[in-house]
């Protein structure tokens, strides 16, 4: 722990400290792990834990022998892009060989190749968003190489992931996923994560523009913010922490994140966890897409480019849309017709334990010294249980210079920690998630119990359904006051 404010101590682990020689035990088993994934409000990253990971040893240069030449798409950005956000709809896009990719990176005076028109002095690639079961389509096996079972999980692994190399430079810009919570395996050289919490979401002035489902982004460069344009950005709580090879980090749902690549070459493996909330998030995101592409379509029928993200690769006609917003609802009722009965009896227990609670917290004040010293006790343990340690490091809030910097980065898999300064280290402690469900969404439950088992067939959702909803006055009046209010900041 620090000793003050103004003092930071380094804590250097043997490996295996405490342990037989060449016995290598993981911190976590993957029962624990999860459970930290499924109640942790913050960003985290594991150590320690992939150290017996085949794609341990996925480096740019095996994956380029592993792959024979197939070509991928790389993303091309500017190293010095001003204060507005490199969106992937202004970027060019460049079909080249892993070889190719490492060639260019190496050879800066390079005037031929898929490359030629890119000076590396200049420019950065990325060839992000890869899925493997596109990538290695020949060559699942190396699906096992990725096993985040160790995560708590059981049987995913590559299949379910994604893999992102990129070069010195290369970025995705500011923005949250809809959907689940993200680990991220950093394989080779460090990313530079920058993020903000969910609350923080107004000061990151979002935008469905450029349109690609599950991604909200910020108009916002936030590594070179244009403050006159966008004040209230400075309030934002940044986070910062630079992954190095062998960590992975916990990206709790609806964290806003920029990633920034700080070596010459960087490999990194992730997967979207999916979290009970999604089911009504894609019913919210199908209402997004229709009525982005309905407006955007009408607006320039003939340029999708201009917003639609080069990764929205689906349909974005009227019709297509409509069936996609119906598909959403429907899978929606399914999954809660299908565990009502879990879920009922689940809300009515919690109705119960709040009724004895209550009661609880009634005699309790009764005797209102005692109640205060069963709550500090109770904070005391709360404390206590802190998930925290070595090998389990909390991305903290800084304002400051990059951790990389400060010698805040964790090097060789979590063997040297260092302590937080301004004691981090025993303060900040893990919250259980909320209950997967609002209010609305018992409403919602209730209701379908109280149907007959099978449950009424569900109506076509249609367009004046929909505008029905978005023209309501309660809904006109909000947007009214989003615009007012965006205009006047």
């Amino acid at each position: 722990m620090a000793a003050g404010s103004g003092t930071t101590t380094r804590l250097t682990l043997a490996t295996g400290a405490g342990r037989e020689e060449g016995e290598h035990v993981k911190p976590f088993t993957p029962e624990k792990a999860k459970e930290i994934i499924m109640s942790l409000q913050q960003p985290a990253i594991f150590c320690n834990m992939v150290f017996d990971w085949p794609s341990r040893h996925w480096n740019a240069k095996y994956l380029s022998e592993v792959l024979h030449g197939k070509q991928i798409r790389f993303r091309m950005g500017m190293k010095n892009g001003g204060t507005v956000p490199q969106f992937e709809t202004t970027c060019g896009y460049v079909e080249a060989t892993l070889e190719e990719f490492l060639t260019w990176n190496c050879d800066q005076s390079s005037l031929s190749g898929p490359f030629r028109d890119y000076d590396h002095s200049k420019f950065w690639a990325y060839a992000d968003y890869k899925y493997f079961v596109s990538l290695f389509e020949d060559k699942t096996d190396i699906f096992q190489d990725v096993k985040w079972c160790d995560f708590g999980f059981p049987g995913r692994n590559g299949q379910e992931s994604t893999l992102w190399i990129g070069s010195l430079g290369s970025h995705t810009p500011c923005h949250l996923d809809s959907y689940g919570c993200n680990l991220v395996f950093q394989v080779q050289g460090r990313k530079r994560w920058h993020l903000f919490p969910p609350e923080d979401t107004p000061f990151l002035y979002p935008t469905r523009i450029p349109f690609e489902e599950s991604s909200v982004f910020s108009k916002i460069n936030v590594v070179n913010p244009d403050l006159k344009r966008f004040p209230q950005f400075r309030k934002a709580q940044r986070h910062m922490v630079t992954l190095s090879p062998g960590q992975v980090l916990f990206v709790p749902r609806h964290w806003w994140h920029y990633v920034e690549s700080v070596d010459p070459v960087t490999v990194s493996v992730n997967s979207w966890i999916e979290l009970e909330e999604d089911h009504l998030a894609r019913v919210e995101e199908a209402i997004t897409r229709m009525l982005v592409c309905a407006l955007k379509t009408a607006e320039d029928p003939h340029n999708t480019r201009a917003w639609l993200n080069p990764t929205e690769v689906e349909e974005t006609s009227h019709e297509v849309n409509c069936r996609y917003l119906n598909g959403a609802v429907s899978a929606f009722f399914d999954h809660y017709r299908a565990s009502k009965v879990v879920e009922i009896q689940a809300l009515r227990t919690n109705r119960e334990h709040t009724k004895e609670e209550e009661l609880n917290v009634y005699s309790h004040m009764e005797v209102g010294q005692t109640c205060s010293q069963n709550s500090t006790m109770g904070a005391i343990k709360q404390e206590a249980a802190s998930p925290f340690g070595p090998d389990l490091v909390p991305v903290t809030q800084r304002s400051e210079e990059p951790p990389s910097e400060r010698g805040g980065i964790f090097e060789n898999d979590g063997k040297d920690f260092v302590d937080k300064d301004r004691e981090h280290f025993g303060k900040l402690h893990c919250a259980k998630r909320q209950q997967m469900m609002s209010n609305s969404t018992n409403a919602i439950v209730e209701q379908i119990a109280s149907n007959s088992t099978t449950g009424p067939s569900l109506t076509f959702i249609s367009t004046d359904d929909l505008l029905d909803c978005l023209v309501n006055p309660q809904v006109t009046r909000m947007v009214a006051q989003l615009l007012i209010q965006g205009r006047s900041l």
